[in-house]
């Protein structure tokens, strides 16, 4: 069987090479809410408003479940960076695949169909 082109495989390299950096990669999302409540003479009903918050959460999927978790801002803080490597390590997953199709239809012939 034929090898794939050294540009493929350089690639290859360079993308394993990035996978190797990541942290901890924490599935989920992180979001910042700020919320206004029913009192109606709070400072979150005046104007301008200010609004309570900020309140994080943490949500993700279970076993094809929604869960969701408050974390404290200094877990927001901490915990950050790990969401952000787990959208990386998905980034770079998807060029590794895109990169082995390429590879496979180069060496084998194959045409896109």
């Amino acid at each position: 069987m034929a090898q794939p082109p050294a540009s493929i495989e350089r690639r290859r390299q360079e993308l394993t090479a990035e996978i190797a950096q990541i942290g901890y990669p924490l599935p989920g999302s992180l979001t910042v809410r700020h919320t206004r409540c029913s009192s109606a003479g709070c400072r979150c009903r005046s104007e301008p408003p200010t609004l309570h918050g900020p309140y994080y959460s943490w949500t993700r999927k279970i076993n094809n479940k929604t869960v969701t978790r408050l974390l404290s801002a200094e877990q927001a803080e901490r915990y950050g960076p790990w969401f952000e490597d787990a959208r990386k390590l998905r980034t770079l997953t998807a060029q590794l695949e895109a990169l082995a199709l390429k590879a496979a239809q180069d060496t084998e012939g194959w045409g896109e169909k």
